[in-house]
């Protein structure tokens, strides 16, 4: 496995992490300034109304991600990868667990450090059959 992609999967594994410990700072030094989330069924979110968004939506939910990454391309500064993506997601006062799946396209960009940010991501995540 090449360098770039090595560190590819190890930010999508700080991702699943940061996500299921709620924590936004950290998501939030994954993502390049200019970031847009693709939701299916809601208008396009920067990163602020991301993490206005999710900070929320953690107040009363946990949240639980397990991604496997089929594939990760690099071409120079630009990179995209595909995961698999499996969601739990739990109210935290107690009711049913949502469970949500399917793939996820992420479009990361070279950062100024040299490490990768998330540029882009859309979302096709439906509930699991």
């Amino acid at each position: 496995m090449y360098d770039d992609e090595r560190q590819i999967r190890e930010l999508l594994a700080t991702w699943q992490a940061a996500t299921a410990a709620g924590d936004v700072p950290t998501l939030l030094g994954l993502l390049a300034d200019d970031i847009v989330f693709l939701v299916a069924g809601q208008p396009p979110l920067g990163k602020d109304e991301f993490a206005a968004s999710f900070a929320a939506m953690l107040a009363s939910h946990h949240v639980e991600p397990v991604a496997e990454p089929r594939e990760v391309l690099v071409r120079g500064n630009l990179a995209y990868c595909w995961p698999s993506l499996r969601v739990a997601v739990t109210p935290r006062t107690g009711g049913a667990t949502r469970r949500l799946a399917d793939p996820t396209l992420t479009v990361l960009r070279r950062g100024a450090n040299g490490g990768w940010l998330i540029a882009r991501d859309a979302s096709l995540l439906t509930p699991e059959r």
